[in-house]
């Protein structure tokens, strides 16, 4: 097998998930030569991006070379034969550790594979490794833990957005062509915001949990974060689908997830959520600029597009605070009484706050909940797909602590994990200073398929899924 023939275009570290795996399965890509490129980018680009925790190279060449045998003797495992994928830190990959980036877990050995992780490798993807995140995949950019924060391939000195720092990071770089996310605050979705990739936080219960360390059991998500609309379905599909075992897995989903994709959104209705932006948090004029780019060029491929109204964000932030610091706070409690110094400073703070939370906060909170669950389905029931912010502001420096703070709150995705909604963020644009700048979509329980269809609309009209940072 070799690359260079026709279904192979480009330098393979930007091959998308779906071109590799077609190439792979058609024998004119190696699933070894694909590893290669991709473990010389690394050794090249990773130092000073810092994506990795544990690369994996050893295990991830020799299951390069089994999935080629494989290949060659047309035993194809799945839709992902040969493909390489990054895991976030905080997901068990057996026989590595599970640091959730803290030395409190430093030597926590996961003995077997996440549910998610499992379903991956039953489609073929190989495991290349542990990706960065925040501590416990609440504590932002932190310089006091045994691993450096991941960095921001468009440029080093700014955010790359987390807490999966490390997957939105190294997918945008070509690293690796899909990882795993997860998403509580936004965390899937804020790194696709800053590194320009396409981060998806699937419905509520559709990707099992099970292997994952919880954040906030009531608001955690697993989700794909790719370079392309595509890509994201393909892997959507792989790991997708009921968990008997995971007390908040749902036994729905439709699958088929890019099945509308080349559809277009003629006839669709649209409906912009202008006030998350222009009232709630005023955003960054480049930001609004590209969300009304967005709204007006699927107006022109046929959409209708109006106005929306949902709760503000000033509510919803306070639901998804009190709800999500209460639940980690069960989590972490003994630890941060026996070893609050094994904590870095952002991660101690901000779980010893729901410390001082009441039973009765957090039962008010899940009250006002129920009723913004109700809010925005009573929403999608008038539009096919909302359409609004992800972050009001492109991605800040790195070393700068207040404007990470500022501009962590300064987002529109914590609504739906309040809610449980389907969220998918992607780039909307480009700023003045090369940053990524983005738009959120979100449409109905279990109806990724239409995120796709709208998000595949957008791609196809504004090529976004061909922008990728200047780096190496």
């Amino acid at each position: 097998m070799n690359a260079g023939l026709g279904l192979v275009d480009g330098p393979l570290h930007f091959l998308s998930a779906a071109a590799a795996a077609h190439a792979i399965a058609a024998r004119e890509l190696s699933p070894v030569e694909l590893m290669e490129a991709h473990l010389d980018r690394i050794a090249r680009l990773d130092p000073t991006l810092n994506v990795f925790i544990n690369l994996d190279a050893d295990a991830a060449l020799a299951a390069a070379r089994t999935a080629e045998a494989e290949a060659a003797a047309g035993r194809l495992r799945g839709t992902l034969h040969g493909v390489p994928v990054g895991i976030k830190d905080i997901i068990d990959v057996a026989g590595l550790a599970t640091t959730c980036h803290s030395r409190i877990l430093a030597d926590n050995i996961a003995t077997s594979d996440a549910v998610c992780v499992s379903k991956l490798r039953q489609a073929g993807a190989i495991v290349m490794g542990k990706l960065s995140t925040h501590e416990f995949a609440i504590g932002g950019p932190s310089f006091d833990l045994p691993w450096p924060p991941a960095r921001n391939p468009w440029n080093r000195d700014h955010h790359p957005g987390g807490s999966s720092s490390g997957s939105g990071s190294g997918v945008a770089a070509g690293l690796f062509p899909m990882a795993l996310g997860t998403d509580t605050g936004g965390s899937v979705r804020n790194p696709a915001s800053c590194c320009g990739i396409v981060g998806l936080k699937p419905t509520y219960g559709l990707v099992s949990r099970r292997g994952v360390f919880p954040l906030s059991f009531s608001l955690d998500h697993v989700g794909p974060m790719t370079r392309t609309v595509a890509d994201n379905a393909l892997m959507l599909e792989a790991i997708a689908g009921h968990d008997p075992r995971d007390p908040g897995s749902a036994a729905a989903g439709n699958g088929h997830y890019a099945a509308a994709m080349d559809r277009g959104v003629r006839g669709l209705r649209l409906g912009f959520v202008r006030h998350f932006h222009e009232t709630d948090l005023p955003a960054e004029p480049e930001v609004t600029a590209a969300l009304e780019h967005v709204a007006r060029t699927l107006q022109m491929m046929g959409a209708d597009v109006r106005a929306i109204r949902l709760p503000s964000l000033g509510e919803f932030a306070s639901v998804n605070r009190v709800i999500l610091q209460s639940e980690a706070w069960s989590v972490h409690a003994r630890w941060l009484r026996e070893r609050p110094g094994d904590y870095g400073r952002l991660a101690r703070r901000r779980l010893l706050a729901g410390a001082f939370l009441s039973a009765g906060d957090y039962v008010a909170a899940n009250r006002r909940r129920g009723e913004m669950i109700a809010a925005v389905n009573s929403a999608l029931a008038e539009v096919d797909v909302l359409l609004c912010a992800s972050s009001m502001d492109p991605a800040c420096r790195i070393d700068r602590p207040a404007d990470v703070d500022r501009t962590y709150t300064r987002q529109a995705r914590t609504p739906f994990n309040v809610t449980g909604h389907p969220a998918l963020a992607m780039m909307s644009g480009l700023s003045s200073t090369g940053l990524p700048l983005s738009v959120q979509f979100v449409a109905r329980y279990f109806d990724e398929a239409m995120l796709f269809r709208v998000a595949g609309a957008w791609e196809k009209a504004s090529g976004m899924d061909r922008k990728h940072p200047p780096i190496g």
